[in-house]
């Protein structure tokens, strides 16, 4: 084994038929969950994720994350040779060399991530009881945990929800009587400071971030702990934080106007703030999130678009899409869907709307050639044959990485949607 370092006004549900969800199993296309590791080393500023894999793990966060060879990130792989996979060698005793050699080369570590992968579950690699046989060799310096960055059953965006999941039980127990607020999900920092700043102007003061900007500032969690999801796809973290006695406060997901607007009433209603006030906070940046939204309805309003199941963050796209863009979506497909936490996302959706939940990509691809929509949303696999076939693709993976969520980011990522519609009507021209 050797490691390789790497460089509005409030939303109503609509009086139509409820969505029409389908249900397919077959081939599917979506990346593995290593690949939140690229959004996830930048979030959480003190903590080094490693992957236990093979040299195409190690090829796919590179390549994913653009690394420079001069960097000196925060993730790495340890590579699984052909003797660690025979069985020739002991691959905890080399495991532990390769991490005693990681933590005396980077001193700044302070949590350590194990980072499961195809190969390493496929010989039963148990990295639980490795992260806890190195946890008590390197605390207090180094905390060590584990999770699957595995793509065998799941799609990537999960690998952010496994992450999350393993910190949960290491979050200190509340012992406050005060009702405490925690986002969850991982958020660039510059929104995550906007946000601060709202709850704040709110009156909602004591607010934490799941994850932390560094390991040592974990937040409290507990029965007076009520939170909510920033990201769609954290099924598994949610539900460990309910173990922990937390609140899930239902709400749609903080995307456009609209979204972040219903997001942030339902943290103001479960405080006790005046609608007064909220009006009051939230206006100056609705207003200006309209304005700036105009700019790119023209491009968009009447295009159809056809989502293929990627990140799980297409019911709340196509949701934004439909009402503050007047785009019309013709499917709408998800890799998972989760009727609780989607529950409020589902009320907002047009009446009679197309979900496919899963996928067999032979039957969806036969239904987006019949479709040809204006713009068909899905991963690097399909969007080079289709866009070969004349149609106009957008890359799922970018809506992930970019910065979407709140105000200020509405008309960002609407930009997103209409970049690739006036590039080929450029094309065309």
């Amino acid at each position: 084994m050797t490691v390789q370092l790497q460089g509005c006004a409030a939303p109503t549900a609509h009086d139509g038929a409820a969505p029409v969800v389908r249900h397919e199993r077959g081939q599917h296309e979506v990346f593995c969950g290593l690949t939140g590791i690229v959004w996830l080393h930048r979030k959480i500023q003190d903590a080094f994720f490693l992957v236990v894999g093979s040299r195409t793990c190690a090829h796919l966060i590179q390549s994913a994350a653009g690394v420079m060879i001069f960097a000196e990130p925060r993730f790495g792989t340890a590579i699984m040779e052909e003797k660690d996979l025979a069985g020739l060698t002991d691959a905890n005793d080399e495991l532990d060399r390769i991490v005693a050699q990681l933590i005396a080369r980077r001193p700044d570590i302070k949590l350590l991530f194990l980072v499961g992968s195809c190969p390493s579950e496929v010989i039963k690699l148990d990295l639980s009881r490795a992260a806890l046989r190195l946890s008590k060799r390197f605390m207090p310096q180094v905390r060590v945990l584990s999770y699957t960055g595995s793509g065998l059953e799941t799609t990537f965006t999960q690998g952010e929800d496994a992450c999350l999941a393993s910190l949960v039980p290491e979050l200190p127990a509340s012992t406050s009587t005060e009702t405490s607020l925690l986002v969850v999900g991982s958020l660039a920092d510059v929104v995550e400071d906007q946000f601060i700043r709202i709850f704040d102007a709110l009156g909602i003061k004591s607010v934490q971030f799941l994850p932390p900007r560094n390991s040592t500032s974990l937040p409290s969690v507990g029965p007076n702990t009520k939170f909510l999801l920033a990201q769609p796809f954290l099924a598994d973290t949610a539900r460990e934080l309910e173990n922990r006695g937390a609140t899930r406060l239902a709400a749609p997901f903080p995307l456009g106007v609209e979204g972040t607007t219903a997001w942030l009433r339902a943290a103001a209603d479960a405080f006790g703030v005046d609608a007064a006030l909220f009006d009051k906070v939230t206006q100056p940046a609705r207003s200006r999130a309209e304005r700036a939204l105009e700019n790119f309805r023209q491009d968009l309003a009447g295009r159809r678009i056809f989502f293929f199941p990627d990140s799980q963050l297409e019911i709340p796209l196509a949701r934004f899409l439909s009402r503050e863009l007047s785009m019309q979506l013709v499917e709408v497909g998800t890799p998972y869907l989760h009727r609780e936490h989607l529950a409020e996302e589902l009320k907002l959706l047009p009446a009679g709307v197309a979900i496919t939940e899963g996928q067999d990509v032979d039957l969806q691809l036969d239904r987006c050639r019949a479709a040809r929509p204006d713009l068909a949303v899905c991963g690097l696999g399909l969007a080079n044959p289709l866009e070969a076939e004349g149609m106009t693709t957008k890359w799922a993976i970018e809506l992930v990485f970019t910065p979407i969520q709140g105000y200020d980011q509405a008309s960002d990522l609407a930009e997103l949607f209409a970049r690739p519609l006036v590039r080929r009507a450029k094309l065309v021209a």
